[in-house]
């Protein structure tokens, strides 16, 4: 399997950042690492492995991208307001370095996002807010509301990276008509812990019109084992 390690400096986070693609052409996807996970989790957890004969066959080439959850939500020494400033960051780093960086290397521009757990947030929101940078979301065993990270703290930087608080009060006609043009997949276990953050995810995109394909799978479903399944399943 063809595999590039890829390092540059980030001007938008001021530190340098790390990515792995695998594959030598077909549909890219931009796959998030979970929480505070790192670039290559999905080698690591075998999700990479699962996906061999898709990559091997110029199918589809994985962009597997670092985070900074460390750094932002996660990051309890500094206040809420720099933790949330952080992650808007990180979102321009993935609309401004990551997307130019695939679309120059892949064969085709239809980028199908996609993360587990974490990860899944990461995509969603993402999607959500940038639908016309993408043609395909699979978002697995996401949990959609950030506020938790916040301490607290509440304001429109927060509203606006938490899609369980903006897409409900979403009325603009282009963005929502990107995004029923968009393939949107959501997955979760029957016993997963973000089950019901699936189910209020699922409703809210009924609510405004966005059809999707919402699938619960038997079991717990919120491991690695079920996201090989369901990242092969859903391509």
């Amino acid at each position: 399997m063809h595999t590039d390690y890829v390092k540059w400096w980030s001007p938008r986070l001021g530190r340098p950042m790390e990515i792995l693609v695998y594959g030598h052409a077909g549909t890219p996807i931009l796959a998030f690492p979970s929480s505070q996970g790192r670039f290559y989790e999905w080698r690591d957890f075998g999700m990479v492995g699962a996906l061999h004969h898709q990559l091997t066959h110029g199918q589809n080439q994985l962009f597997c991208i670092d985070a900074v959850d460390g750094e932002s939500f996660y990051n309890r020494s500094v206040p809420p307001y720099v933790r949330i400033k952080r992650h808007q960051q990180y979102e321009q780093y993935v609309l401004a370095e990551v997307l130019p960086f695939i679309y120059d290397r892949a064969t085709s521009d239809f980028i199908i996002a996609t993360g587990a757990s974490f990860g899944a947030y990461h995509a969603l929101n993402l999607v959500c807010k940038q639908p016309w940078s993408f043609g395909k979301l699979i978002s697995m065993s996401g949990a959609y509301d950030i506020r938790s990270f916040m301490d607290g703290f509440y304001d429109e930087n927060v509203y606006f990276s938490n899609p369980v608080d903006y897409m409900p009060n979403m009325h603009d006609h282009g963005t929502l008509e990107a995004l029923r043009h968009t393939h949107l997949i959501l997955t979760a276990g029957e016993h997963d812990p973000c089950r019901g953050a699936n189910d209020h995810m699922s409703h809210v995109l009924h609510s405004k019109g966005v059809g999707h394909h919402y699938e619960r799978v038997d079991g717990f479903g919120h491991d690695w084992p079920w996201w090989q399944d369901q990242i092969c399943r859903h391509l």
